[in-house]
């Protein structure tokens, strides 16, 4: 295969059930059972045990119904300090190696390990050695996916999990590609998979025969991307300081609101909220939005932009209640929430090292 990029390292490290997997490491009675983090009466599954899986339990799946398929499920309370405080110990893992660090969450991350700290030539290794570092200093296990973009990896680390790796070398890229169904494409949701079974595209060599002027009318921009990832191509680098782009809060209420004080009483609690974390970061933002998440679970967004920026809880308040006042429906409310977005935030240029390596330094899983 005649590859159209420069080659590089990149390592996804991404840790398994992360939430999940805290809780049963700081309580040995909750290890081998099927837990789930987050709210038992009206929240959502935030993170569930591999045993809670097998189940068919999975985050962001609201709580009855989690219940509802596995009747012995637990249910853990968030501890989000907690899960920061071992994240924090993660990330110093991977800059001994790289400072080419991009977080995507508190539990994953990409790592451009082309040049690397202690100058070791296989990836492989670093990523096992990542692995081996993690589990002896929090207790628990990661997956990774080793290839030569951020695509490859991303797609790479999900194969062997949990507690495994994969590494998808330069000349193999074409053939693991082709016979990879759609659904396992980072970036091919449930939807979209689900139109590309009915458009006969089941495997990439079956997306790979559409043209690019087929899948941009097809699926839009996301057509672009598709024709290329592929193809192997994906030239996103790894980026170091992701540039936030939005400050957000939000609340699940145990019981529904119903009248407008309710509303407003939340609002304001959530406006001194935003303002706080706001303030607390020196970050400013010109569009507000409000979040609406009704008892039957539909989901209402609205936003207001202006050419100021926001700058204080009344302000934040203000505009949540007009935002308020153009929802489409009159039903119980389980969820609200307030985010800011076009922040103050000035993205910084980073400089990444691109070299073309051998394929021959990628050693072989």
């Amino acid at each position: 295969m005649d590859l159209p990029f420069q080659i590089r390292k990149i390592i996804h490290v991404d840790m398994d059930a992360f939430y999940a997997s805290v809780e049963q490491h700081d309580n040995p009675a909750l290890k081998g059972k099927a837990i789930a983090v987050g709210g038992q009466h009206r929240g959502v599954v935030a993170a569930a045990s591999y045993e809670a899986r097998k189940y068919g339990v999975r985050s962001a799946m609201p709580s009855k119904t989690a219940k509802e398929k596995c009747p012995h499920l637990i249910f853990v309370p968030p501890r989000f300090p907690r899960y920061k405080e071992i994240s924090a110990k993660i990330r110093e893992i991977f800059y001994e190696y790289t400072d080419l660090v991009e977080p995507l969450s508190l539990d994953e991350a990409y790592l451009d390990v082309t040049e690397n700290k202690k100058g070791i030539e296989s990836a492989n290794q670093i990523a096992r050695d990542i692995r081996r570092r993690i589990f002896e200093e929090t207790g628990l296990t990661a997956s990774a996916g080793i290839s030569v973009n951020k695509f490859l990896a991303k797609v790479a680390s999900d194969i062997n999990k949990p507690n495994g790796q994969k590494t998808i070398h330069p000349d193999r890229i074409e053939s693991f590609l082709e016979e990879l169904p759609v659904e396992k494409f980072y970036g091919v949701g449930k939807v979209t998979a689900n139109k590309m079974f009915t458009l006969g595209i089941f495997k990439g060599k079956d997306l790979k025969k559409k043209t690019l002027e087929e899948l941009t009318r097809l699926f839009g921009k996301s057509g672009s991307y598709y024709y290329h990832v592929v193809r192997g191509v994906h030239n996103s680098e790894v980026k170091p300081h992701r540039i936030q782009k939005s400050v957000a809060v939000e609340r699940t209420f145990s019981e529904d609101l119903m009248d407008d004080q309710q509303i407003n009483d939340k609002l304001e609690s959530l406006s001194q909220e935003l303002h706080q974390r706001l303030q607390k970061n020196n970050i400013l933002g010109r569009s507000l939005t409000l979040k609406i998440k009704y008892k039957d679970f539909s989901l209402f967004t609205r936003s207001i932009t202006q050419e100021e920026y926001f700058n204080s809880p009344v302000k934040y308040l203000e505009t949540g209640k007009k935002l308020w006042e153009l929802r489409p429906f009159d039903k119980p409310v389980r969820l609200l929430g307030l985010s800011v977005s076009q922040l103050n935030t000035e993205e910084k240029k980073q400089v990444s090292v691109q070299l073309k390596i051998p394929f021959k330094e990628f050693e072989r899983d």
